[in-house]
């Protein structure tokens, strides 16, 4: 199993998760972030961090984002690897509350660390 981002991180980008992940699973897009499922150990440290409680275990993840399983596994093959934090995007306030922003993602890479 593996632990999923979903749409609640697009256009915030918190990268408060990557701070506590033991391994080199996040990966950074321009406006959110991803976890590669072949890096994930599915240890969970990530959840909690979330602030916009965008990180679910694959078993639990809500129907409405089923497709962010395979967004993850996409992405993370073609963005590169984030593994030390920094400050939220400028939207971030802005569109923590905001559902339905799925037509937001950019599928352009971050520049990763």
């Amino acid at each position: 199993m593996t632990h999923v981002v979903a749409e609640p991180c697009i256009k915030c980008k918190f990268t408060d998760c990557v701070a506590v992940c033991p391994v080199d699973c996040f990966h950074e897009g321009e406006n959110m972030l991803v976890i590669d499922p072949e890096e994930c150990i599915d240890c969970g440290a990530c959840v909690d961090e979330c602030p916009v409680q965008a990180i679910y275990p694959e078993e639990d993840l809500p129907e409405k984002w089923e497709d962010f399983l395979e967004i993850n596994a996409k992405y993370a093959a073609e963005w590169p690897v984030i593994d030390t934090t920094k400050e939220p995007l400028a939207t971030a306030e802005e569109y923590r509350e905001v559902e339905d922003k799925r037509d937001e993602m950019s599928p352009e890479p971050g520049p990763g660390t």
